[in-house]
């Protein structure tokens, strides 16, 4: 009978252990995912969304953008350099509200480069050609491919992804997170969640370094 009263008791702690166990790990795991894990997150961060900068981060910078829209390549290299001087705490996703006319073939492009490995490069080379192939009075979309071959593109299959029916469902989701969270104009950035009211470039600079401190205190 004790022997009973050993293997039950032994059963039971057995139990316990394994559920503090399993508490103990999502806390952690929630802890590590940081603002991921917060209700409704899948709406700023999908899982066909790019991103930038460390899988360790716990600030998420997320970007809603148009590849034809000026500002958006104008904060580019500000937000980059925000990123350098904090490495490693800064993740930097984006998302697609191609507002302007023809914008979406951009990110069409974008998509089909993300398959070669090259998304990152041909966002730059798209941004510092801008100017060619973005006039808002006349845009002219097709001028743009005379730039991509300097990132080593293989263009014939970028113009065979492209027309891939996936992408088109990317831009109707990114789209539909945009309405819902009232994302009007380009850029529209959030930090883990907060929007950027006043937008501009100190704005966006101290609500990224407040919350900064706020996940990596001192």
């Amino acid at each position: 009978m004790k022997k009973q009263y050993i293997v039950i008791i032994t059963g039971i702690f057995l139990v316990l252990l394994f559920v503090l166990g399993g508490y103990l790990y999502k806390s952690q795991q929630t802890k590590n995912i940081g603002f991921l894990a917060q209700e409704h997150a899948e709406i700023f961060v999908r899982k066909h969304s790019p991103t930038l900068g460390s899988e360790e981060a716990k600030v998420y910078l997320v970007e809603f953008m148009d590849p034809a829209c000026e500002t958006c390549s104008a904060f580019y290299p500000f937000v980059k350099k925000l990123m350098a001087k904090h490495p490693g705490k800064i993740k930097l996703i984006l998302r697609y509200a191609p507002f302007h006319d023809g914008a979406d073939y951009f990110v069409k492009i974008l998509e089909a480069a993300k398959k070669q490995g090259k998304y990152w490069e041909t966002l730059e080379i798209m941004y510092q050609t801008q100017p060619y192939w973005a006039s808002h009075h006349n845009p002219q979309p097709k001028l743009a491919w005379q730039f991509l071959p300097r990132v080593g593109l293989d263009i014939e299959k970028l113009k065979n992804d492209m027309n891939d029916p996936e992408i088109g469902k990317i831009i109707a989701q990114d789209l539909a997170d945009a309405e819902t969270l009232n994302v009007k104009k380009t850029p529209g950035f959030f930090v883990n969640g907060k929007p950027l009211v006043n937008f501009g470039h100190i704005q966006l600079k101290q609500l990224l370094e407040a919350e900064i401190e706020a996940q990596y205190p001192r």
